[in-house]
């Protein structure tokens, strides 16, 4: 997926196929922890590349395909998509990237009756760190155990949904507890402040609720 050769090649072996393209989930990714002063250049380089470069690119190829089958392209970000941390601050902006990418895409295909979906996981049990060992670049001491988080199974689910709902959202945030939700429902807030604050078009307190009262009107209730 970092290879336009083997990206075109995909797309050879689709349309020879003969049965077109529904969807297109950009899942693959790859983290690493490190502050910015101790990044290795080379390490960023590649999580650009697979984490951010080719999702564009498999969505810039496939898009005719999907368009076509009026059908939908579904990022896999992550709730660093929203949040920050000090040692994760490549992998927390190739994440930040995925969404305004989403969000953009989502407008350039809704007129042609395809879609584009994110879907921001927490902390679940997957490989990632056992990759980020065998690359040669985790911290001394570093355990790639992540068997006390939840095996991923709810992440496949909105992966699911985002695809196949008749009316899909744009985000699905999928988490395994409830801290991970406030944190980030939180984390959006604290940004509406910032953005709101001594400005010269800040609103009031009032004004605000009712912004936020006509967004809920259209939102979905809580699930089980």
């Amino acid at each position: 997926m970092t290879k336009p050769q083997d990206i075109a090649a995909t797309l050879e072996t689709i349309k020879h196929g003969g049965r077109g393209l529904y969807g297109l989930v950009n899942n693959a990714g790859i983290g690493s922890e490190a502050t910015v002063a101790e990044m290795k250049p080379e390490e960023f380089d590649l999580m650009m590349a697979v984490n951010m470069t080719a999702p564009y690119r498999l969505s810039q190829t496939f898009e005719p395909l999907i368009v076509e089958a009026k059908g939908r392209i579904t990022n896999i970000s992550s709730i660093s998509g929203i949040l920050a941390s000090p040692t994760l601050s490549a992998y927390v902006m190739s994440k930040h990237a995925i969404e305004g990418f989403t969000d953009s895409l989502a407008r350039e295909l809704a007129p042609l009756g395809a879609t584009a979906n994110v879907v921001e996981p927490g902390n679940y049990n997957t490989d990632i760190i056992k990759h980020e060992i065998e690359r040669g670049v985790a911290p001394p001491g570093t355990s790639p155990d992540l068997s006390n988080f939840k095996p991923p199974d709810e992440v496949a689910d909105a992966v699911e949904k985002a695809l196949f709902e008749p009316n899909p959202k744009r985000r699905y945030l999928v988490v395994p507890n409830q801290h991970g939700a406030e944190i980030t429902i939180k984390k959006q807030i604290e940004q509406l402040v910032q953005l709101n604050e001594g400005q010269p078009y800040t609103y009031d307190r009032d004004a605000l609720i009712r912004m936020l009262d006509e967004a809920l009107s259209t939102a979905r209730p809580r699930t089980k």
